[in-house]
């Protein structure tokens, strides 16, 4: 499997994509000392919920990563095209360089990318082709994250019982602020974003309409397709294979050669 890296070479990205990976070591680092871990030593909790949450926090930095650092479709400067697919082809007016329709020149990493669907700064790198099933990866799990520890700081309060080996009220002074209003509101925050931005991108797939072009206002007519969602999923996931949409480490290849600019991430 071989797996094209793209770095961009901005300031802003990476304070962005640097918030993004705070807030994840937060909720993965002190939302299990203080709540998970005591409860299961204790036994008030099973082993498998300890083990749900470090898989699903481990997924959503693996997402984050990958579609931080996954080429999202750039065209080389030379691109091959074959005779039956140049009408296809149109030449871009900001870097001069043949590209396929639906194309689109991100102005802040400076080159062209296939079915680019916006520039997201929190990921510090382009949501395109070859690593939109990567964005929507990560959509996904910080919303299982982000709901599952919003979750556990309502059952610290207000289900689990009392920690025998803890004083719950040293407990509640000191980690009071940092665990219920800190973790409660980056939980109401992420998971509102995420589902918010989860929903826009699945209308977005199911309708084979980019944001970049529902923001033109291009018509449903010039590139909307009437197809049904596990078809719309496989073709961005590149694998019809439905486990296989989970997992961010694999590679991605095209279901089929159709009349656009296609390689693998």
């Amino acid at each position: 499997m071989k797996l094209r890296l793209h770095f961009v070479v901005d300031p802003m990205g990476w304070l962005c994509i640097s918030v993004v990976f705070g807030i994840w070591l937060y909720n993965t680092l002190f939302v299990p000392k203080l709540v998970l871990l005591p409860h299961y030593d204790e036994g008030h909790i099973p082993w498998a919920l300890v083990v749900c949450y470090y898989i699903a926090s481990a997924l959503c930095v693996l997402a984050l990563v990958r579609a931080s650092t996954a080429d999202p479709g750039r065209l080389p400067v030379d691109p091959h095209i074959p005779h039956s697919e140049r009408e296809h082809w149109e030449l871009c007016n900001k870097c001069n360089l043949m590209r396929p329709k639906r194309s689109h020149h991100c102005s802040r990493c400076g080159h062209c990318v296939r079915r680019m669907d916006h520039h997201c700064p929190w990921i510090n790198n382009c949501v395109g082709e070859d690593n939109h099933w990567l964005f929507l990866q990560l959509c996904f799990y910080a919303q299982v994250l982000s709901l599952f520890t919003l979750v556990l700081d309502f059952c610290q309060y207000y289900y689990f019982q009392p920690l025998t080996r803890l004083d719950q009220e040293k407990f509640t002074t000191r980690h009071e602020l940092a665990l219920l209003r800190v973790s409660a509101l980056m939980g109401v925050v992420m998971f509102g974003g995420m589902s918010g931005l989860f929903y826009t991108q699945m209308s977005g797939i199911l309708s084979d309409m980019t944001t970049i072009e529902k923001m033109s206002q291009f018509s449903s007519e010039t590139y909307g397709s009437k197809r049904s969602w596990q078809w719309a999923l496989a073709e961005v996931c590149g694998t019809r294979w439905k486990l296989l949409w989970l997992l961010p480490l694999r590679g991605r290849q095209p279901l089929q050669a159709g009349h656009l600019y296609r390689s693998h991430v």
